[in-house]
């Protein structure tokens, strides 16, 4: 059996893991315990009734948080001319067109959030084993392949999250920092969870949210009360 650290035990003391919790009293514990010297961020771990091993199963999607992620976002445009110039002025940290695609196939890959216009997508394209697996690649359903790219830019910038489900059927996603309000978290939360129950598949049968818990960074688990969320 692993041995287990002081800082983890006396994170874990308090905290009954069979038990769930209402989202503030859950949120308190985890901000209480997020004691790193760093802002830890805040993280939702939600269990899904799915099997995204079927098509009509998958979850994905993207949610604006409405007190931001307190991350700062370096963002990357794909784009030629007025629509280069329009990512620029919208805030964009990189923007380019065939030399950015020649610098990402090369492996220099300096961003958090790849945004493509429509006409680019030939070019970009090609980037998908490298951008996929990264969980970067651009995608209409997600808002990252568009024409307005100055209102994609602000999104990813002011708190756009994207969510996806794994094949364990769980969405993970980080809703803000230990250093928020427990209603900035909450708001948080309660819009992401919104996001994830308009994105539930057809395919889906029974039971589609299952289970919740939160944690931070270095923190752990907290189950949430799934009846305390519609409170």
């Amino acid at each position: 059996m692993a041995k287990v650290g002081k800082r983890v035990r006396a994170a874990r003391e308090g905290i009954d893991r069979n038990k769930t919790y209402a989202l503030g009293e859950a949120l308190g514990m985890v901000k209480e315990r997020g004691k790193a010297k760093f802002d830890e961020t805040v993280e939702v771990a939600i269990n899904l009734g799915v099997d995204p091993r079927h098509a009509d199963q998958m979850v994905r999607g993207v949610c604006i948080l409405p007190n931001g992620t307190g991350k700062t976002v370096k963002v990357a445009v794909f784009a030629r001319g007025d629509k280069a110039e329009e990512a620029k002025s919208a805030g964009a940290d990189i923007v380019g067109a065939e030399e950015l695609v020649a610098e990402v196939q090369s492996g220099k890959i300096e961003f958090d959030r790849c945004i493509a216009t429509p006409d680019m997508m030939p070019l970009v394209g090609r980037l998908g084993k490298v951008l996929g697996p990264r969980g970067l690649m651009p995608n209409p359903k997600v808002g990252t392949v568009t024409p307005d790219v100055a209102a994609a830019v602000n999104d990813a910038k002011g708190g756009a999250v994207q969510f996806r489900v794994e094949k364990a059927g769980i969405v993970h996603a980080g809703v803000g920092k230990v250093s928020f309000s427990l209603e900035a978290l909450e708001q948080n939360i309660k819009a992401l969870l919104d996001a994830v129950q308009k994105a539930k598949p057809s395919g889906s049968k029974g039971s589609y949210l299952k289970r919740i818990a939160v944690s931070s960074t270095m923190g752990p688990g907290v189950k949430v009360d799934l009846a305390s969320l519609a409170e």
